[in-house]
């Protein structure tokens, strides 16, 4: 197989740790591809994202792992780092749906993707949710060695935005169609993700939002003693303060006292067990 026909997959199956909307009592039919465009040193899927542990799929197998998922009753079909894959994923996408897949598709990414791939995915995904780590473009390139992150991150988000507009939740309460926003608080950064709420809420006052609180020092974070630790509950309250005072009030808030430290493994046959 070349780069044109194949993906890599390091897991899929039906996962329980997204936000509620997206996964409800079924699960969401949750599809971790191998690779990033990022290299964050603190990742805590590093090895996917950068050792690069997964399996080679053919389009027509991805297909036929979103129908199994379906059949398996997974609420959605969710695409964790697609963005590198966008090309076999849009193939992979048409023929599940001519083969009968109808249930939500999430593009789950890091928000790096370029509002061009949005745009040619966009007939064919239904959620965004995306990752909008950095205000700040030196923490970017120190962090996850990516240049200009602050600009094409907004204008993905713009993108995505525009053309699935704000979270549509059905009567029983799962998500189908629109965008939330997650943001990840980096210990010792708390000016970061202040900027990271103002650019937010610029796109959008009423934009859900996943405000999260689960940063493990994991991987090459031991290498940069600033974010060598948890976030504190004065970090997390500095934060989220902020986050009222801007009026970014829907969407979620993982509460410090929800913090478990707990890390998937996908050297095992179920990375979650």
């Amino acid at each position: 197989m070349n780069s044109l026909d194949f993906v890599k997959i390091a897991w899929f199956g039906k996962h329980f740790g997204e936000e509620p909307p997206f996964t409800g009592s079924g699960g969401a039919g949750t599809i971790f591809f191998t690779g990033c465009s990022l290299h964050c040193v603190y990742c805590q899927n590093f090895q996917i994202s950068q050792q690069r542990i997964g399996k080679n799929y053919s389009i027509e197998e991805l297909a036929e792992i979103m129908l199994k998922l379906q059949k398996d009753d997974a609420i959605n079909i969710d695409l964790v780092s697609p963005m590198i894959w966008y090309g076999q994923i849009k193939s992979a996408i048409i023929n599940a749906k001519e083969k009968g897949l109808n249930i939500p598709i999430i593009w789950n990414s890091n928000g790096f993707d370029g509002a061009d791939i949005i745009a040619e995915m966009s007939d064919f995904v239904d959620i965004f949710l995306p990752d909008f780590k950095y205000g700040k473009d030196e923490l970017a390139l120190k962090y996850s060695g990516v240049k200009n992150y602050v600009g094409k991150a907004k204008e993905t988000i713009q993108e995505m935005f525009k053309r699935a507009g704000n979270l549509k939740l059905a009567d029983d309460g799962l998500a189908k169609k629109g965008i939330v926003v997650r943001h990840l608080i980096l210990p010792n950064n708390i000016e970061n993700s202040l900027m990271v709420l103002r650019h937010i809420h610029e796109i959008d006052k009423d934009i859900y939002i996943s405000l999260m609180t689960q940063y493990e020092p994991v991987f090459k974070a031991k290498d940069y003693p600033e974010i060598n630790r948890r976030i504190t509950k004065e970090e997390f309250e500095t934060v989220h303060n902020y986050q009222m005072e801007l009026g970014l009030l829907n969407g979620w808030v993982q509460e410090m006292e929800s913090q478990e430290t707990f890390l998937p493994d996908f050297t095992k046959e179920n990375p979650f067990g």
